[in-house]
């Protein structure tokens, strides 16, 4: 098992967290590329925006969701280590649910709103909407680097890594 469950916790991170990420990342450029009463540039056809907004969105919102999996594996691995009380995974827990929070308190929200604002005539998402998502977006990854640094080099661990 000290295989077994690594193997599907680093599986779940690739597969749920880094489309999160990504999409996550693309949604305030494509924000500002929308149509509304933004001040964005422009560039990209405003239904074609709208359309890549709305996927964005969904694809933070499901894969989000499937992220469930990552602590649960993590834990797992944990578990079959025998690390559990370890500092650098308390701190990769905690990080990873500051992560979560600021993805379903923050992020999603935002990007909520933001598909309203920019779906209502006359209306739009207001011209700093797309850099606050930027910066909380921003901080999310920072929060999943930190975490996937601090499982890497695993400081103090005895486990021989």
């Amino acid at each position: 098992m000290t295989k077994f469950f690594p193997s599907l916790h680093v599986l779940a991170v690739v597969l749920a967290i880094g489309p999160v990420t990504v999409a996550a990342s693309m949604f305030p450029r494509t924000l500002r590329t929308a149509p509304g009463d933004h001040g964005g540039g422009g560039g990209e056809d405003g239904g074609e925006a709208l359309t890549t907004l709305r996927m964005l969105h969904r694809i933070c919102r499901v894969y989000g969701a499937v992220g469930i999996a990552v602590p649960v594996f993590g834990l797992a691995t944990g578990s079959s280590l025998g690390v559990l009380g370890s500092p650098w995974l308390i701190t990769s827990v905690l990080l990873t649910a500051a992560a979560a929070g600021l993805l379903v308190l923050r992020i999603l929200p935002a990007q909520g709103a933001a598909l309203t604002a920019v779906q209502t005539p006359g209306a739009g998402p207001g011209p700093r909407a797309s850099a606050r998502l930027a910066m909380s977006t921003g901080v999310f990854n920072l929060l999943w680097a930190t975490v996937t640094v601090l499982m890497i080099i695993r400081p103090g661990s005895t486990t021989g890594a």
